[in-house]
């Protein structure tokens, strides 16, 4: 798929810029493990939101800086494999009907989340959270996956730097904000703009293409994933779409349920 959120089969037709013919899925288990980490590391995080949300523990320590930095780590992860996955699933060729497939799940899923949240959360609703800003590094990387190694790694260095050397408020409005150059954004559950977040996209896709470059990399046999534990982590990552989707209102729903026959 174009983005983090795929499936196994898809991020592991890898190419090279030499060689064109998709190399063995076992050969990327390492990416299904990394993302499978990624969502355990999700659901643990809103499973601390919520604990906060209900006031079994305080605010300070919900958003204390070493668990905005763990959330920061986890947005990270998925945009730098959102390039990963680009590469690994178009690198010789743009699939056309797979990646507009793909991109449809992910526009229709950030799109429903942008709805619910408005309803429970309207001051703080996710208009541009993280399945957003995937979404669109996908289309935006695909004009990156040709071009010369080192021109999209400082695409990448620029993508990161611009919002440390330009903010305005004009672009406070949410119809702006999503860009990534506001002052004072609006409060969001979840917010990843575009800038600098898409600069973590395209050094994913730099980065893959220049693993795939390596003729030891195009010519070493497959490995299979080694030992249960792997197996399990690598098969989470590849239903990262639905674990994501669900997760939340699952945990939301329990919290309710714990805290009403709590009270009783």
């Amino acid at each position: 798929m174009s983005a983090v959120f795929e499936s196994r089969n898809d991020t592991a037709t890898g190419v090279s810029d030499v060689q064109t013919k998709p190399a063995p899925s076992a050969r990327y288990i390492f990416v299904d493990v990394w993302r499978g980490l990624a969502i355990i590391g999700v659901v643990v995080y809103h499973f601390g939101w919520d604990l906060n949300f209900f006031g079994y523990i305080t605010p300070d320590l919900m958003f204390s800086e070493p668990v905005t930095a763990f959330a920061r780590v986890l947005a990270g992860s998925f945009m730098f494999l959102a390039g990963v996955s680009l590469v690994l699933a178009h690198h010789s060729k743009v699939l056309w009907r797979k990646f507009l497939k793909r991109l449809v799940k992910l526009v229709a899923a950030a799109a429903a989340i942008s709805i619910i949240t408005y309803f429970l959360f309207p001051e703080g609703f996710i208009y541009f959270g993280v399945l957003h800003s995937i979404a669109v590094a996908s289309v935006l990387g695909l004009a990156f996956l040709r071009l010369p190694i080192g021109l999209v790694f400082l695409a990448s260095l620029a993508m990161l730097a611009a919002p440390l050397f330009f903010e305005t408020s004009l672009f406070d409005p949410r119809i702006l904000a999503w860009i990534g150059f506001a002052a004072e954004p609006p409060m969001a559950n979840d917010f990843v703009p575009v800038f600098p977040w898409f600069g973590v996209t395209l050094a994913g896709v730099g980065s893959t293409r220049l693993f795939l470059s390596r003729r030891a990399v195009r010519d070493a046999p497959p490995k299979p994933a080694n030992g249960a534990v792997v197996r399990r982590v690598a098969w989470i990552g590849q239903q990262t779409l639905p674990i994501y989707l669900l997760h939340q209102p699952l945990l939301f729903i329990g919290f309710v349920v714990f805290t009403i026959f709590s009270e009783t």
